[in-house]
């Protein structure tokens, strides 16, 4: 029987496969974060022209959002701003006719909602020429030429 003690070890980690795993996970993490700027959408924003076309020299019927989100149809200020209000302002000055050509005009300050509201209820009532008046900016032009 053997009673001497036997020297006791300290046990020693080894780290190289630790390192290993983290810069592999490293690596992954710098490639993967250049495909999410690739897979980014590129839109192309459309522009405005000097002149309206010519079809559309006077428009009949003209939905104007005020910056507090009022709707005014042909000038004429509506009760209040519900959608079914404007649909009857809109119905009513048009009649039967939904080739007639509808022009949105929008405050700068007027919020996105209100505006997105006047496109849908003048598409669901079935006007298909929708257009949205633009002011062409004098410092742009000026700075371009």
């Amino acid at each position: 029987m053997n009673l001497r003690q036997k020297d006791h070890e300290e046990p020693e980690m080894n780290l190289t496969s630790l390192i290993d795993v983290v810069l592999l996970l490293l690596i992954f993490f710098m490639v993967s974060t250049t495909f999410v700027d690739e897979s980014r959408i590129k839109l192309q924003l459309p522009q405005a022209s000097n002149e309206p076309a010519a079809d559309q020299k006077k428009d009949p019927i003209e939905v104007a959002v005020t910056a507090t989100g009022e709707y005014r149809v042909n000038g004429q200020v509506l009760i209040n701003t519900s959608p079914a209000t404007l649909s009857a302002a809109v119905s009513k000055l048009a009649g039967e006719r939904r080739d007639l050509p509808v022009t949105i005009r929008a405050d700068a300050r007027s919020t996105h909602q209100s505006v997105v509201t006047a496109m849908d209820v003048l598409g669901r009532l079935g006007f298909k020429a929708i257009s949205i008046a633009t002011v062409n900016d004098q410092s742009s032009s000026a700075a371009g030429q």
